[in-house]
């Protein structure tokens, strides 16, 4: 009789950060009117990295109609919080779908707190980087009603945009301050043009081997 098998299956997590483990995985944070969104479109079109971003995926998900959708939407529709270990999960699912044709991934605006970066690196794995696009409050503020005139978004108000900014930096400090103490954050100024800043960027990204 052969020995029997007492295999353990794998989790998804487990499989997961092995699909991922020899991949880059940068945070990408920086303010509303920062830029983060225009340099993460340069980096995809120069590096080839996937860039994710947890509303862009929520948004997708609910529109898909499949039964996780349901749920997000029936929770976004009371103006609750998603829970946190459903944004990882697909967040983990989105990357691993990727893995094998991307150099990378760009998670963009993750985590909005200490706690969020704990779980995704017991989940996914750890950042290589974290990138700070970091834009002056009144550049943000002067960007975000520029695109005010012809966005129509009702968020683009001076008041609003000064409430966003409170809450984002309240937000951020401490988790720019929690990686800056491995090492891994690379600052951007974000107050030139987008070459300016996209230039920054590369002497950051050329260095990773």
């Amino acid at each position: 009789m052969g020995a029997s098998c007492s295999c353990v299956p794998r989790s998804p997590e487990r499989a997961g950060q092995e699909k991922l483990k020899n991949h880059k995985i940068i945070f990408v944070v920086g303010g509303p009117g920062s830029g983060k969104g225009t340099q993460c479109e340069k980096i995809v079109e120069k590096y080839g990295y996937t860039h994710l971003s947890t509303g862009d995926l929520l948004r997708a998900e609910v529109g898909s109609g499949s039964e996780r959708g349901k749920k997000l939407s029936a929770i976004m529709e009371k103006g609750e919080l998603v829970p946190l270990d459903t944004v990882l999960d697909m967040l983990r699912d989105a990357m691993v779908a990727k893995a094998d044709v991307s150099k990378g991934f760009l998670i963009d605006g993750y985590p909005r707190e200490v706690k969020q970066g704990e779980e995704f690196e017991k989940k996914i794995g750890p950042p290589t980087l974290l990138l700070y696009v970091d834009a002056g409050k009144d550049t943000m503020v002067k960007r975000l009603l520029k695109r005010g005139e012809t966005s129509g978004r009702a968020d683009d108000n001076e008041e609003t945009i000064k409430m966003r900014l409170e809450t984002y930096y309240k937000a951020t400090e401490p988790v720019i301050a929690f990686y800056e103490s491995r090492g891994i954050v690379r600052k951007l100024n974000a107050e030139g043009t987008v070459d300016d800043v996209f230039k920054q960027v590369c002497t950051h990204l050329d260095t990773l081997k």
